[in-house]
């Protein structure tokens, strides 16, 4: 097990376009450091799924953070913004600030935690998935703000786990188009928000997780991402697996919260191994190295 997790807010006052004063207008990330015997240096911000609606922090977030930690990795699970009662939506700009906002927390608290900053990470799952390939396709160098924003927001590697990439109609997740833009949002933002249109030679280094099976979220997605970096010369590893329906997080499925005797999605054996093809292909990465 992880040591006691410390819950760090990314602002110390309000969050940038904050619209009310619930925790979900509180963006922060919950720090689960990897044992010190084992700490290589790594880092990776994970942010879990959920349609911009709700955040599934327990398969798509806790669970990975302690699977990263086995392999020497600290990770930061965000909280970031979703639609509430009290904040229906559009989300519009605010997610990808809060991720942008969390990998600079990460890197500039690097010392703090023993990171090196030059490989921190960020790994999402479904919507999460769509916020991880933003923070990884509309990165800046602000030079305004306090001293955190002046620090890049670049991350240094994509994990993405059957993300929602494009804002097509034909292809998208209509849930989290409608959380994040509104229910009639103009093509300008469609074609912002639509990862695989905005990839570049600098986007980083990504792995993608997916199943055919998957009809939530299309594996269409996926295979726009993995164009659109041979495309910019980008590396980019997939792993697509014939069964498996969305949600998996790890493979090992999601319990109900309320009564943990049910399954809310039960794991599917035959995608158990892609956790570890994502720790094969970060060492060949070099990220594991310690130093």
């Amino acid at each position: 097990m992880a040591a006691m997790m410390l819950v760090l807010a990314l602002w110390a006052g309000k969050a940038p376009h904050a619209v009310g004063d619930s925790k979900w207008d509180k963006p922060n990330v919950t720090v689960y450091p990897a044992p010190k015997a084992t700490a290589n240096g790594a880092a990776c911000v994970i942010c879990p799924g959920g349609g911009y609606g709700f955040l599934a922090d327990e398969h798509e977030g806790r669970d990975a953070a302690l699977f990263l930690n086995k392999h020497g990795v600290t990770a930061f699970v965000l909280q970031y913004r979703i639609a509430q009662p009290d904040r229906p939506g559009p989300l519009l700009s605010a997610p990808l600030e809060d991720a942008q906002r969390a990998i600079r927390t990460v890197r500039f608290k690097a010392k703090d935690f023993g990171i090196d900053p030059a490989r921190i990470g960020i790994w999402g799952f479904s919507a999460g998935g769509h916020l991880a390939s933003t923070a990884g396709t509309h990165f800046d160098d602000k030079t305004d703000g306090d001293e955190i924003d002046r620090v890049s927001c670049r991350p240094d590697f994509l994990v993405l786990s059957y993300p929602v990439i494009s804002t097509d109609p034909k292809v998208t997740h209509g849930g989290s188009v409608k959380n994040l833009l509104g229910d009639k949002p103009d093509a300008k933002l469609l074609e912002y928000y639509s990862n695989d249109k905005q990839v570049t030679a600098k986007t980083p280094p990504t792995f993608i997780f997916h199943t055919s099976e998957d009809t939530a979220v299309l594996p269409e997605n996926a295979l726009l991402f993995v164009q659109a970096c041979k495309k910019a010369k980008v590396p980019c590893e997939l792993h697509m697996y014939a069964k498996g329906v969305h949600g998996l997080g790890l493979g090992t499925g999601w319990k109900d919260a309320k009564d943990p005797t049910k399954w809310r999605i039960k794991p599917e054996p035959s995608v158990a191994g892609w956790p570890d093809c994502l720790i094969d292909w970060m060492a060949a990465q070099k990220l594991l190295e310690k130093k």
